[in-house]
């Protein structure tokens, strides 16, 4: 088959590029649509494995578009429909910003592997707003309706969608109307040694925006008075320096050998957001380190409570103060080996079998449906 991966934006590499280059490990061959990009950034994590061509959208020529890539958000739908897609057999495209929008050949199957609906305009589209300058807080009201609106029908164009957890399945069924196969991300769990001496520290790691909730690790650690190392970046960096005291350490960014050093020796990792999925989570149990989560979105796929995690079930200071103080007591111990072994079911190949399965049924079944026989490809 000819296949074409669509994905948002690749400017770093986080969850869902992780995704993507597992996708085209399966398919060296396939050719990347990408609405902004940073090329060489791409083309050295896909490595020399991949043979096929990254096609920026004409977004990625427009002035900053990789520094305000969001600001051009509303020309993104737009920019998917200008992409020829006639040559393709199979589209996989990579959905939480502007990607499943694309036009297909008729007989072509399009698999939208989802990570989320587009935040900005659906569940996180308040935040957004209240967090944004007077002029965003004025257009984008009208913006988004269009969007919302691009957004559902563009959803008609996706014969299968994946999800990466079962709280994206819900969304996906409460915003688009479509049910969902969950097949969750690939995560290099055997870059983890879980039998390194465990340290006094507790890791809060990600990015410093408000629905991870940094912010609340902080206060909570604030009256604990424990040690807290605080890894990532972003817009609440300022506020949380203000706020934290002298037991709270912030390392903003790091690289991925102190990032993997941390894991391997904190106490346990603090998880106070709700994520769609939640990478890092998975990371810390193959590291050995339980999770102190709470208890809604993607971490409910990943955390037994109990058994490798303690999950709080109050969005609050002193509910998570409790579940850390369980630990502290010992209510619960944790076996750094049992953790590594729940992580392994995340692993990248659970995902490349899983996602291979799906295809292979989905082509098959659009086959009989188009009563051509098994295998014709146009």
């Amino acid at each position: 088959m000819k296949v074409a991966v669509v994905h948002f934006w690749w400017l770093s590499n986080r969850g869902g590029e992780a995704v993507v280059a597992a996708i085209l490990e399966m398919f060296p061959d396939a050719d990347l649509f990408v609405q902004v990009c940073d090329e060489e950034l791409v083309r050295r994590t896909l490595g020399p494995g991949f043979r096929g061509r990254i096609i920026p959208s004409f977004v990625s020529r427009l002035p900053g578009a990789r520094r305000h890539y969001k600001k051009y958000m509303p020309l993104m739908p737009l920019a998917l429909e200008q992409w020829d897609f006639s040559e393709y057999d199979l589209v996989i495209s990579s959905e939480s910003g502007p990607a499943k929008g694309v036009v297909t050949r008729p007989d072509a199957l399009h698999i939208c592997y989802c990570h989320s609906p587009m935040r900005y305009i659906w569940d996180l589209y308040q935040p957004y707003l209240r967090e944004s300058g007077w002029l965003i807080r004025k257009l984008f009201p009208l913006i988004a309706h269009w969007l919302r609106v691009w957004d559902r029908s563009s959803a008609d164009r996706v014969d299968h969608f994946i999800a990466n957890s079962r709280f994206i399945a819900a969304r996906i069924a409460k915003f688009y109307r479509r049910t969902a196969d969950v097949i969750w991300p690939p995560v290099n769990v055997t870059a983890f040694d879980p039998t390194r001496e465990r340290g006094d520290f507790y890791l809060c790691l990600g990015q410093l925006v408000r629905y991870k909730r940094a912010d609340l690790a902080v206060e909570a650690f604030n009256t604990l008075g424990l040690p807290l190392v605080v890894i990532g970046e972003g817009d609440l960096m300022e506020d949380l320096r203000k706020r934290a005291k002298p037991n709270i350490c912030l390392l903003g960014r790091q690289p991925f050998d102190v990032v993997k050093d941390h894991l391997e020796r904190c106490r346990g990792l603090i998880f106070p957001g709700i994520e769609d999925f939640g990478i890092v989570p998975v990371e810390a149990m193959a590291a050995g380190a339980p999770v102190i989560a709470y208890g809604r979105g993607g971490i409910l796929d990943t955390v037994i409570d109990g058994k490798t995690g303690i999950l709080f079930h109050e969005d609050s200071a002193e509910a998570l103060v409790e579940a850390v103080q369980m630990v502290e007591r010992g209510d619960i111990r944790f076996d750094a080996a049992a953790l590594h072994r729940h992580a392994e079911r995340f692993d990248k190949e659970r995902f490349t079998a899983s996602l291979t399965t799906a295809i292979a049924q989905h082509r098959a079944a659009q086959l009989q449906a188009t009563g051509l026989p098994s295998g014709h490809i146009r």
